[in-house]
């Protein structure tokens, strides 16, 4: 069976640390880039921003961040995501630079989106996440908001969530892949999964309600899947916690989703 065209896979770190790249070329679509680094202790990432504006997520490790204005030393607390611990990370606009120095081994995400330079570059730190339990039952799992709608960017929307073993996440299933506020907004995303026990496995499945698109796949660790479009759960099997980065962007800022209404129900039970 071919591999998912929606499953981009790591590779072993490049020259200057990339294991992961994603392009709005590259997925077919018009907004979200995504990037994943693994850099050695000493080893230094250095950038501009262009057009686009980033997120830079430590998801682990420790290092020093700075933009053409600002500078941030030993930044990073948790040395693996699922200590759970929220992250440390920094907001660079477009049209600025930023390099990132690991003093210990560092993996890294930057999150790309177009931007307008409309905001300065900032450090958000732990105590900036809000950290939220969103779903019940076997479908209880904890979000941590990175960059939500109500904090300055201009297109990035970007979250974790760690979904304990045996538990569903992104459920029930949503969708944001129509332009039609104020009821649903279009915004591109990108999952970005890290398993533990590392040789584990999550499930995800992408679908449309005509079903011209409807994959169900099993991600490995390291891997990312692309969401152009449709609902997209996410299964964690028992005995593996697995966690996800989900970066959005779209033509308007703001997080608007439309439910299946074959699962809805299971919203109305919640509320109960």
């Amino acid at each position: 069976m071919a591999p998912s065209k929606l499953i981009v896979p790591s590779a072993e770190p490049a020259a200057d640390g990339n294991v992961l790249r994603i392009t709005p070329q590259s997925a077919g679509w018009s907004y979200v880039g995504f990037e994943v680094y693994r850099l050695q202790a000493g080893q230094s990432l250095k950038r501009e921003t262009g057009e686009q504006e980033a997120c830079l997520v430590l998801l682990s490790g420790l290092a020093d961040a700075a933009t053409s204005g600002s500078k941030w030393e030993r930044i990073g607390e948790r040395m693996s995501v699922f200590e759970e611990k929220p992250p440390y990370a920094v907001y660079v606009p477009s049209g600025d630079a930023y390099e990132l120095t690991a003093l210990t081994e560092v993996e890294l995400a930057v999150c790309l989106a177009p931007g307008k330079g409309s905001h300065a570059a900032r450090l958000i730190a732990p105590s900036d996440i809000e950290v939220e339990i969103r779903g019940k039952g076997n479908a209880q799992r904890r979000i941590h908001q990175i960059l939500p709608e109500q904090k300055e960017a201009d297109s990035l929307l970007v979250v974790e969530v760690f979904t304990p073993n045996g538990h569903w996440s992104s459920y029930p299933p949503h969708k944001h892949d129509e332009d039609n506020l104020p009821d649903e907004s279009y915004l591109e995303e990108t999952y970005y999964h890290k398993v533990q026990p590392e040789h584990g496995f999550a499930i995800q499945r992408v679908y449309t309600d005509d079903r011209s698109l409807d994959e169900t796949m099993a991600v490995r660790n390291g891997e990312a899947v692309l969401v152009p479009k449709g609902y997209h759960p996410v299964s964690a099997p028992p005995g593996y916690d697995v966690y996800y980065l989900n970066v959005m962007a779209g033509p308007v800022r703001t997080w608007k989703f439309h439910n299946d209404p074959d699962h809805e129900w299971i919203f109305k039970e919640w509320a109960k």
